[in-house]
């Protein structure tokens, strides 16, 4: 997740500390990403045993890990609560160009589409959960049409500027506010781990909203997370991932 923690809510850390944290967090994000090539292997074979694997070991991350997002006095009482597993929420799709075409405009489009603006110059500013954090740099480099029983609706993927260049896929959905956080959940966050597979070669990516999650922000404001953009707020329930009620 391209989150930090905002400055004003962390302590002046000892040089000792820094180092233990810095290699904690190494440690957090080599779990993650063991954790997500793991999930790819065993949802070849069956993603529902990806799925189980997945819940159980986050909930252990965040129970016990010195990094985990969940604050700390709240660690040992804390388990992770999901909807039920749902197979038709998993997709592998195809991603449409951010080239200036809307997706209804191309040949395979359908009449369902709904309409987003057109990329335009230079990077994205996507809104923030704390605001005195400066807002990350991401591009906008595609959609995807996700076809949902309710009808097909399309996300932006996005592309962060900085270092690690992963890609981002923020989601707000019908149950923010009550069953899910407010702001929204993540989908993919490949440049800290969560990454669900794809064929580079075809130019898809696997979408599985079985394993959207909470950004760090939902279980501590000492986090500063990058939320869903109106463009990625759908008007529909997912009633599929994490769930804090």
């Amino acid at each position: 997740m391209p989150e930090r923690t905002t400055a004003t809510t962390m302590p002046e850390a000892t040089d000792a500390a820094a180092a233990t944290a810095a290699l904690e967090l190494a440690d957090w994000r080599r779990q993650v990403a063991e954790l997500y090539g793991e999930v790819r292997r065993l949802a070849s074979r069956d993603p529902r045993a990806a799925w189980e694997r997945w819940r159980t070991a986050r909930e252990r991350l965040y129970r016990e890990h010195p990094q985990s997002p969940v604050a700390a006095a709240e660690r040992g009482g804390f388990r992770a609560r999901h909807f039920p597993y749902d197979p038709g929420l998993r997709f592998e799709l195809p991603l449409l160009p951010a080239d200036g075409r809307r997706p209804e405009d191309r040949a395979d489009a359908g009449p369902d589409r709904r309409r987003s603006p057109v990329p335009g110059p230079g990077p994205l500013r996507l809104p923030t959960s704390a605001a005195p954090v400066e807002p990350l740099a991401f591009d906008r480099v595609g959609w995807l049409a996700v076809p949902f029983p309710a009808g097909t609706r399309r996300l932006a993927l996005f592309r962060l500027r900085d270092y690690a260049g992963g890609l981002f896929l923020p989601v707000g959905d019908a149950t923010n506010g009550a069953a899910t956080y407010g702001a929204g959940r993540y989908v993919l966050d490949t440049a800290k781990g969560a990454d669900l597979g794809g064929d580079a070669a075809a130019g898809t990516l696997v979408v599985d909203f079985n394993f959207a999650f909470q950004p760090s922000c939902a279980f501590d404001p000492r986090w500063a997370c990058p939320l869903a953009p109106a463009e990625n707020r759908l008007d529909l329930p997912i009633e599929a991932g994490e769930r804090l009620a």
